[in-house]
């Protein structure tokens, strides 16, 4: 798991020599407490560091004062780059049930596929909003896919964003004696979790 570390920009950019000594700076403390230094940044030629150069800029540009930090470069149930976002201003990046950060994320995630030209998924998480998130969908897809298995009726869950959607669909996936299908159109596209007939 790699981790990178970068602070709110001044200006439009950062002269290499305060990187520098930005870089031994974090080396000391971490050398001083004992944790090992965060590795370098990933380079601008690897989808998450266009992610993290498009977080910066975005981030940079509506002024807000946090931290960006890579939690992967790519994690497998995300499908892509996961980063990390925690500061003062952070709190008004996750929006009314995640919007703006829904938001933030699609702009971040179309900047990184125009650059590569593929279907790269980015994955940003503020404040372990998203994580905390991904565990509560994950605890009520558990008490639907009992009560299918119980009744032997489907159940069609509330309208979700595709994000929300891909995180019941991976989840339920392996597990016996149901499937789930997305169904509806648009945002009000939603998840059935239906009974496996033998």
């Amino acid at each position: 798991m790699a981790e990178v570390r970068v602070t709110r920009l001044a200006g439009a950019a950062v002269a290499d020599a305060e990187e520098d000594a930005a870089a031994d700076a974090d080396a000391d403390i971490a050398e001083d407490s004992g944790e090992p230094a965060p590795a370098p940044r990933p380079a601008a030629d690897t989808p998450a560091g266009a992610a993290i150069q498009a977080v910066e800029r975005i981030l940079n540009t509506v002024g807000a004062e946090v931290d960006v930090t890579l939690r992967a470069e790519h994690d497998e149930f995300a499908g892509g780059p996961v980063i990390d976002i925690n500061g003062p201003d952070s709190g008004l990046l996750i929006g009314r049930r995640g919007n703006t950060l829904q938001s933030l994320q699609f702009i971040v995630q179309s900047i990184v596929r125009q650059q590569f030209d593929q279907d790269i998924r980015v994955a940003l998480d503020v404040e372990q909003y998203r994580r905390r998130r991904e565990d509560s969908l994950r605890e009520m897809a558990d008490r639907v896919a009992d009560r299918v298995l119980q009744t032997g009726r489907s159940i069609t869950l509330e309208p979700m964003t595709p994000s929300d959607r891909r995180v019941i669909h991976l989840y339920l996936g392996e597990r016996g004696g149901i499937r789930t299908e997305s169904v509806g159109y648009g945002e009000g596209r939603k998840v059935q979790i239906i009974p496996e007939r033998n």
